[in-house]
């Protein structure tokens, strides 16, 4: 995988450090507002992974169909989306794979909120789809939900 990024201008750069846990497709209804796009391809990653190489992305709230908090750290120069904190859990980032260098290197491993996907949105025959969300337990890795658990806790115990 290519595990460095960056935004459009170059002033932010990133370095994932192990792999992520898990890579969503999102077709919702928030993320086609938010991208301007038929959906977004997030790599879901503990923070304490992401080192900055150069810059410092600053969130900024974006309201959600949800009402959940919603953070999308950006570029304070050229304002790429480079990643998101979803529900307020400072210890796992949703990175943009299309910041990556190589964003064809990551693929999704579900696609999700398929019910809103749009009509033309084809996935292939071997795509796990999903009409929202799903179960964790039952699609993630073994390793990665003990990954996510391990930074849940340890974000719990400086708390």
């Amino acid at each position: 995988m290519a595990n460095e990024g960056g935004c459009a201008c170059g002033d932010v750069r990133y370095r994932l450090e192990t792999p992520p846990l898990f890579v969503h497709c999102c077709h919702c209804l928030d993320c086609q507002r938010q991208t301007g796009s038929a959906f977004v391809i997030n790599a879901l990653i503990e923070t304490d992974r992401i080192t900055l190489l150069a810059g410092e992305p600053r969130p900024h709230p974006v309201p959600t169909d949800s009402g959940r908090r919603h953070d999308i750290y950006r570029c304070p120069t050229c304002g790429t989306a480079l990643w998101s904190d979803y529900g307020g859990r400072p210890y796992l980032r949703f990175v943009r794979t299309g910041t990556l260098d190589e964003p064809g290197a990551v693929a999704p491993d579900v696609h999700i909120y398929t019910r809103s996907a749009l009509k033309w949105v084809r996935f292939p025959d071997d795509a796990r789809v999903f009409d929202a969300y799903y179960d964790m337990k039952s699609e993630w890795p073994a390793e990665s939900l003990a990954r996510r658990q391990a930074a849940s806790d340890a974000a719990k115990a400086r708390a």
